[in-house]
């Protein structure tokens, strides 16, 4: 096994790019000599002298000693050839995302390289066992995905392909913890950990969108808001930009041999063709100016009211603070607030015996204090629908009103990226523990889809997806067996097998 401890390690990074030169430059800041390979003349040059320039940075915001900012440098070299990598104990390859330009350059390194360097590959979305499958000896040849920017981002994917040997994922395992950074390990499946994990939030969003249930402006407000997420999917695709999630969410769909869970949608398409990509062509869901993104005007509070109301049991605390008469049970003239965990307000109203033209439903999954999602069925006359709004909004927390939707917004989706999770873990790509991990750090969420679900109860989230599942009819929304069997036996998601 390589002691990636010595003081005399030796690393080389094939490609100088965004990806390469930031490898590189947390692989020379651990105190590895790191030698850097571009076959564009020039182009590892450049790539060493803006790292130089990103470190000067650091310095002057006095986190980083000028002195070790010019030891570091020092300790990148660059290659003039390919062959010049030949003293490296690992090489990590950050070429352009293409298998067989992949597969060609490995072969050609294991031609210049001892039968000890370890070959790891940066690729995001590309078979491991395919790349490794063109070497002599494929069990030396690991996964190796950074994110960008490498420095701040201080995860790492080491992933496992059919060949590859412990010792090299072991390997890797311990030098991504001397430059700093959490190494999570997974098999070589598709989108890896966090690319295949990230397929529920923006296409769920996608979906609730395609439905007319709320635009998506509303949509990224409850999921900010109410959820708790960072950023909303639209804003993430205007970030990322359109043209890349659309192309990673079709790739995924496609390499799992149409999967209904992650299917893509058909909203996408129109905008990319019309280059409404996101913040770096001005444009995207939102409209862009030199301040960020310009402001999408909350829907108005509705002058209205209303003298009693008949609410759910889950909604009696909400609308004691909010002070309005509760009814013992519904009438002709009370405004009828029903709770429902997976049902659209239609079906919870012909459910519950209400009258649905009284009746509104109120998201109870993720309390009330910071937004409130409001939900009508067809039937709700205009007159309720204000009503119900205004009562809601009257202690100044602010209220996103939608159209009928198994779920709402922010439960379907919530449930869908513990579902997608919990998949996961039944094909046993990885452990609880680095899912979780990969999650938070990769993408940002507040939790990791399994302390995600815990948090919101096993079984509430189970109930969730069958009542959408069972009003829907897709196959998109059916359970995880390893949702279910946690949830039945009371056991946290976070159980191994």
């Amino acid at each position: 096994m390589l002691d990636t401890s010595r003081a005399d390690l030796v690393a080389g990074v094939a490609g100088a790019g965004t990806m390469g030169r930031g490898i590189a430059q947390v692989l020379a800041q651990c105190g590895a000599r790191t030698l850097l390979f571009d076959a564009q003349p020039g182009a590892a040059q450049k790539a060493k002298e803006s790292i130089a320039q990103a470190l000067g940075k650091v310095v002057d915001k006095g986190k980083l000693d000028a002195g070790e900012a010019e030891r570091i440098v020092r300790r990148l070299e660059i290659a003039p050839s390919l062959g010049a990598l030949a003293p490296a104990h690992v090489v990590v390859e950050a070429i352009v995302e293409d298998l067989q330009a992949k597969r060609k350059l490995f072969a050609e390194m294991e031609g210049l390289v001892p039968e000890s360097t370890i070959l790891a590959s940066n690729t995001s979305s590309l078979s491991v066992t395919a790349m490794a499958a063109a070497c002599r000896h494929p069990g030396r040849v690991a996964g190796y995905h950074f994110f960008n920017p490498v420095p701040v981002l201080k995860i790492v994917e080491v992933v496992d392909g059919v060949q590859t040997q412990p010792w090299v994922t072991d390997a890797l395992t311990a030098l991504a913890k001397r430059f700093g950074h959490t190494a999570v390990r997974c098999k070589d499946t598709p989108g890896f950990i966090v690319n295949h994990a990230g397929r529920a939030f923006v296409p769920e969003s996608l979906r609730v969108l395609s439905e007319g249930v709320a635009d998506f402006a509303t949509i990224d407000r409850i999921l900010v808001d109410a959820a708790g997420f960072r950023i909303g999917p639209f804003g993430l695709m205007d970030l990322v930009g359109l043209d890349v999630a659309h192309a990673v969410m079709k790739s995924m769909y496609d390499q799992y041999y149409d999967e209904p869970k992650y299917k893509p949608s058909f909203v996408a398409d129109p905008r990319v063709a019309a280059g409404l990509l996101g913040r770096k062509t001005g444009r995207g869901w939102y409209e862009y100016g030199k301040e960020g993104a310009l402001a999408v005007p909350e829907q108005a509070i509705p002058s209205a009211s209303m003298e009693s109301s008949w609410v759910a049991p889950e909604l009696k605390g909400l609308f004691e603070k909010l002070k309005i008469k509760i009814e013992g049970k519904p009438s002709t003239s009370t405004v009828n607030f029903v709770a429902p965990l997976g049902k659209d307000c239609t079906t919870a109203a012909l459910e519950l015996g209400v009258y649905p033209e009284r009746t509104v439903a109120v998201d109870p999954l993720f309390g009330f204090s910071k937004r409130r999602t409001l939900m009508t069925n067809p039937a709700t006359s205009k007159d309720v629908r204000d009503a119900a709004h205004a009562l809601l909004a009257s202690d100044g927390v602010p209220v996103s009103a939608i159209h009928d939707s198994p779920g709402f917004v922010a439960q379907r989706v919530v449930a869908h990226i513990v579902n997608v999770g919990c998949d996961i873990m039944q094909m046993r790509i990885c452990s609880p523990q680095d899912l979780d991990r990969a999650v938070m750090l990769g993408l940002g969420y507040p939790k990791g889809p399994l302390a995600m679900g815990d948090a919101l109860g096993a079984k509430k989230v189970l109930e969730i997806l069958d009542a959408m599942h069972a009003i829907l009819k897709e196959p998109r929304y059916r359970a995880s067996p390893w949702l279910r069997r946690r949830a039945q036996l009371g056991l946290s998601l976070l159980t191994p097998e």
